[in-house]
């Protein structure tokens, strides 16, 4: 039992203890990297975007349609 503890006391310790990065990143990678994740990040809002503008725009427009008293038929 002892062992299992240890085991899980040094696998904690080596993920919380600060690691020293010796390299160098310059602003390419940087920047690259930046643009990665605002990449990522802009795509998957815009997924969402489109999954709920649609539906909320045929639901507009139904709208728009009982306002003006206007049939759907009739177009």
């Amino acid at each position: 039992m002892q062992l299992i503890i240890w085991k899980w006391v040094l696998i904690a310790s080596l993920i919380v203890y600060p690691m020293v990065g010796l390299t160098y990143v310059g602003p390419g990678l940087g920047v690259g990297a930046l643009a990665l994740i605002l990449g990522i990040l802009g795509s998957v809002l815009l997924a969402l975007f489109t999954i709920f503008w649609y539906p909320l725009k045929r639901m507009l427009q139904r709208w728009k349609q009982k306002q003006t008293g206007e049939d759907a038929d009739t177009k």
